[in-house]
């Protein structure tokens, strides 16, 4: 769907707006403490950035992205490739495209542990790839040098750091070479207007100073190989900080944020002490200190035309800054931000002033959100939000306006005053458009191929999370000066265990379905039922239900009519398929008419603790296989594994499946059955085999 004039408002004084944003993520206000505060200052006087590049998410070297983002102060980014949809799910029993949504997350999750920022290609995990020439046929090369020039050209990092050799064919995981190759391309072409011009109507032409390589004794085989080696061109980093105000080491950082990837089971134990990273110098000016790789690079406010009085300001800044009274840096942090306004460097002018802002919000201690009263609406509804400021300060702020970004021109008077410790509410109603789009990875919009997701629009191309649409604007004076601030409107809600909890607000169809199981095995020419669920999403609707077949396949009933009264509520309509008398493989299609529109999504949620609640939109749809298979009576012993569905399909085949626990599974108790089968990774998620394994 195209998105149209999405609110009308009911209460003139505010006004709300869609917008497409890389920070969509539904959050909870954010309550940074002194020292927090600090070390966002500090950054604000480093103009240097980093991008680090490999293929999937758990490749990234949390030690070093933590070590340049929280020690170096440099804005440092993470390009995966892929969201590893290819990956195992250690977790529950999400795979392929769910997956991937899930490691998103996590990655997300991590990135705000470790300081970096999230980017990603269009590249799909589509498994393990033995050799790059494999991995850049199925992934498109084109398509995926074009992402990684793209990425670079937006981030314009001064340094690139590549996880792999791009050296090394054939010895390691395609897609893992496939991600230094491509990037040691790209550092030479990124700066050619003839490469990829069609995004330099969105972007500029960039050019890094250096290409390295990540290296480590791994890469040479043993630690005694890597010792003997000649490390003449190798720059080594000591990344063994402890940060005395956070009282964490570098890698306790880093391994915090590593143990996001519970879906991999990459939990991480931190470590202590000095510490060195290997970066081997393959491209650019290679720096004289080999211990500082921004070395000969002017990372001050001085790289940037009338920087110089900015770079003053905010070193006076931290300076004095005061960790009992964080608002009395305020006037100046305005003043600074004031005169970014007028720098002519389009890419800091976009980064910093968004750093500043974020500052003061926490000297102020501000508080500002927009609250739902609804986790999920459908287009064409009304929506209540209550907006809830607070300034936690002396300082003093206005509401100058409220508007669309960009916001329209603030009114003359102010609208309230801000004053101290004073909440300024407002509860307001909103009707969402009918044209607006559901909530959805983007990505997962159009129908994609085997090793790349469609994205069409140039613009979300590396963009991290799903687009959120619906934010709350306000302008705020301060000091005289004029401070826009934005925020997602978001769901909370009082949980009795675990507190105030949030949650994103979700766009959603009017009416989902979805079938009880995704697989149907016909082995035979017997008649299967075939459950279908259906889950309202608002009051009160009332439609039919039918499904799609191929011609030598039959349903019955051709359609079943029904009523759901109340949003949220599930029924199911239940259709006897006969099979065809050919052996193959088709497709079953859920069609929902409600008021003359025909709806065919499955609605899918993952929620886990470690992520933000996510929401899936699939084509609601099953398989039907229709098989030649003689059973004789086998009996199986099957043990459990990660994400495991197999033995629903081995019952579906006429197989008697006994599902056994650890303490069942005695020399005794198999010599009941034909077959011991054990799921997918299930010594990993079934402790207990490692005793049992002599009796398997």
């Amino acid at each position: 769907m195209s998105i149209g004039k999405p609110f009308i408002m009911k209460h003139y004084i505010l006004f709300f707006f869609l917008l497409l944003n890389i920070k969509g993520l539904a959050q909870q206000p954010v309550k940074p403490n002194a020292v927090e505060l600090y070390n966002q200052i500090q950054k604000l006087n480093f103009l240097g950035s980093v991008l680090y590049i490999a293929a999937h998410p758990d490749d990234e070297n949390t030690r070093l992205i933590s070590y340049l983002s929280n020690d170096v102060k440099a804005q440092t980014g993470y390009l995966s490739l892929t969201r590893g949809d290819g990956g195992q799910n250690l977790i529950g029993t999400e795979l392929r495209e769910l997956l991937g949504v899930i490691r998103t997350q996590e990655l997300i999750e991590a990135r705000k542990i470790d300081g970096g920022e999230q980017f990603f290609s269009r590249a799909n995990d589509f498994g393990f790839s033995k050799n790059p020439n494999e991995t850049l046929e199925v992934w498109d090369k084109d398509k995926i040098l074009s992402d990684v020039i793209w990425v670079i050209r937006k981030f314009q990092p001064d340094i690139i750091i590549n996880r792999f050799d791009h050296r090394s064919p054939g010895t390691t995981h395609g897609h893992h070479t496939s991600s230094a190759m491509l990037s040691y391309e790209a550092f030479d072409k990124v700066n050619d207007t003839a490469i990829f011009p069609n995004q330099l109507q969105y972007t500029t032409t960039w050019q890094p100073k250096r290409l390295f390589f990540n290296t480590s004794w791994w890469f040479y085989g043993s630690k005694e190989k890597f010792d003997a080696a000649d490390k003449s061109n190798l720059c080594k980093l000591q990344i063994g900080t402890y940060y005395q105000s956070l009282g964490k080491s570098n890698q306790e950082i880093a391994a915090l944020s590593r143990s996001r990837h519970q879906s991999q089971g990459f939990g991480s134990t931190g470590t202590r002490g000095e510490d060195e990273e290997y970066l081997e110098f393959l491209k650019g000016d290679i720096p004289k200190d080999k211990t500082n790789i921004f070395d000969g690079i002017d990372t001050t406010w001085n790289r940037v035309k009338g920087g110089k009085a900015i770079g003053d300001i905010l070193k006076n800044v931290e300076n004095n800054f005061d960790f009992k009274n964080p608002s009395a840096s305020i006037p100046e942090l305005v003043k600074a931000y004031d005169l970014i306004q007028n720098i002519e460097d389009k890419h800091w002018k976009y980064i910093k002033p968004d750093e500043i802002k974020k500052i003061i919000s926490g000297c102020a201690g501000l508080y500002f959100e927009a609250v739902s009263d609804v986790q999920e609406i459908t287009p064409n509804s009304t929506l209540k939000v209550k907006v809830e400021i607070v300034n936690r300060s002396s300082i003093q702020m206005k509401i100058n306006g409220m508007g669309a970004i960009p916001l329209l021109e603030s009114n003359t008077e102010a609208i309230a005053d801000l004053k101290e410790n004073i909440p300024y509410t407002k509860n307001i109603e909103l009707q969402i458009a009918k044209e607006v789009n559901y909530t959805n990875p983007y990505w997962l919009n159009e129908k994609g191929s085997l090793g790349m997701y469609a994205v069409n629009n140039q613009e979300n191309i590396g963009l991290p999370d799903v687009i959120r649409q619906i934010k709350v604007g306000v302008r705020l004076n301060i000091n005289g000066v004029e401070i826009p601030f934005e925020r997602n409107v978001v769901y909370k809600y009082n949980d009795d265990v675990k507190g105030e909890v949030y949650q994103p607000l979700d766009i959603v169809p009017a009416v989902t379905s979805s079938f009880a199981e995704k697989v149907y095995i016909f082995n035979n020419d017997r008649d299967k039922s075939v459950t279908v669920k259906i889950k309202s999403g608002k009051d009160a609707i009332n439609g039919t239900i039918k499904l799609e077949l191929p011609e030598k396949w039959q349903v019955s009933p051709k359609e079943i009519p029904f009523t759901i009264d109340k949003k949220g509520q599930e029924i199911v309509a239940v259709f006897s398929i006969s099979p065809s008398k050919e052996v193959g493989e088709i497709s079953i299609k859920s069609i929902v008419t409600v008021d003359g529109l025909a709806y065919d999504l499955n609605k899918i949620d993952i929620n886990y603790p470690h992520i933000y609640k996510q929401m899936v939109l699939k084509p609601a749809e099953a398989k039907a296989i229709r098989l030649e298979i003689k059973t004789k009576n086998e009996k199986i012993a099957y043990i459990m594994g990660a994400g495991d569905e197999v033995p629903k399909s081995l019952i579906q085949m006429g197989y008697e499946v006994d599902i056994l626990k650890p303490d069942e599974i005695t020399t005794e108790k198999l010599e009941n059955y034909d077959v011991v089968m054990t799921g997918i990774r299930a010594y990993n998620v079934v402790n207990a085999l490692e005793f049992k394994q002599n009796i398997l």
